[in-house]
């Protein structure tokens, strides 16, 4: 049995094997460590060498994992949820050890709790680059009014008009890196390269919005983006699209469909509390003076 307190490993099979059930067992709150780690995992080590391996934390007590920590190759630090006490001794920990995230990604108690912890360990000055809310969703609602229904699954015929209206998605949210990655035709560094498509097309067969979705991991299926261009607002379709695409990865077997959505956009969070998504938690994104990494941070992948 693995002592109490923070272990820390390289291991990533070692860790997923200790971690998994944890990470699964409260998948929604959990979502973009699950999703991060599996990218982490399907595309190996990079390239760089072995000090970009990602670091991977659990913290164990009575045998069990309590909480998990990870450290993608660029800085990024993800928490699950910490106490304050939790935070200040993982801080603590890294700290001692010579690590230096570049920011960190938590909800939004645990994320502030540890920026602050950072800074009395390091002198490192966090500023908050990131809110959201993160929604689970309940019993799927339709909009009303309802538009015609046209739902289509994005094939490779459609790439061009997937990354475009990402790209305009990344401009409407001030998402900078992804907006750099697209432009330098680097789309397989984008988060959302390995996300599934579905466009709302109006009878004729015109794509009026879309909305992408995660695969599968653990029960849990997060979208993300939901995109409709400005000049097809307020006809009802990303309600539709965003529905279809719930819907769908329930009728797969999804225990927990979520999102994430600005506090700034009130349109946004009213259309999906109307279309059967309730409020779990907020998360926070804090980046440290000390250091930079040219990570896609504004949201999870």
């Amino acid at each position: 049995m693995l002592p109490d307190g923070w272990q820390l490993t390289q291991d990533m099979d070692d860790f997923i094997a200790e971690a998994e059930d944890f990470l699964r067992s409260r998948a929604a709150l959990h979502n973009t460590a699950l999703t991060d780690i599996e990218k982490l995992r399907t595309r190996g080590r990079d390239a760089r060498g072995a000090e970009s391996i990602p670091v991977f934390g659990r913290l164990m007590s009575g045998g069990e994992v309590r909480a998990v920590f990870y450290c993608t190759p660029y800085g990024r630090l993800g928490l699950t949820p910490l106490s304050a006490e939790q935070a200040e001794g993982l801080a603590a920990h890294l700290a001692g050890l010579g690590h230096s995230p570049a920011n960190v990604i938590a909800d939004h108690d645990t994320a502030t709790a540890f920026a602050e912890a950072w800074q009395r360990h390091t002198a490192a000055v966090p500023s908050p680059f990131w809110r959201t809310h993160l929604y689970r969703l309940g019993t799927p609602s339709p909009p009303r009014p309802h538009p015609e229904r046209r739902a289509r699954v994005a094939s490779k015929e459609d790439h061009e008009q997937v990354v475009s209206w990402c790209r305009e998605f990344c401009v409407a949210v001030e998402e900078r890196p992804s907006i750099d990655a697209i432009d330098a035709g680097s789309w397989a560094d984008t988060r959302f390269a390995d996300k599934h498509f579905t466009f709302w097309e109006t009878p004729d067969g015109t794509p009026v919005s879309m909305a992408g979705s995660t695969s599968m991991i653990g029960g849990m299926v997060r979208v993300d983006p939901v995109s409709t261009p400005a000049r097809f607002r307020g006809r009802g379709y990303a309600g539709a699209v965003t529905v279809e695409v719930s819907s769908a990865a329930l009728a797969a077997g999804a225990t927990d469909v979520v999102l994430f959505a600005d506090p700034g956009n009130p349109t946004s969070n009213a259309l999906y509390q109307r279309i059967g998504y309730v409020h779990l938690a907020d998360f926070t994104g804090y980046r440290f003076s000390s250091t930079a990494a040219p990570e896609d941070t504004r949201r999870g992948t």
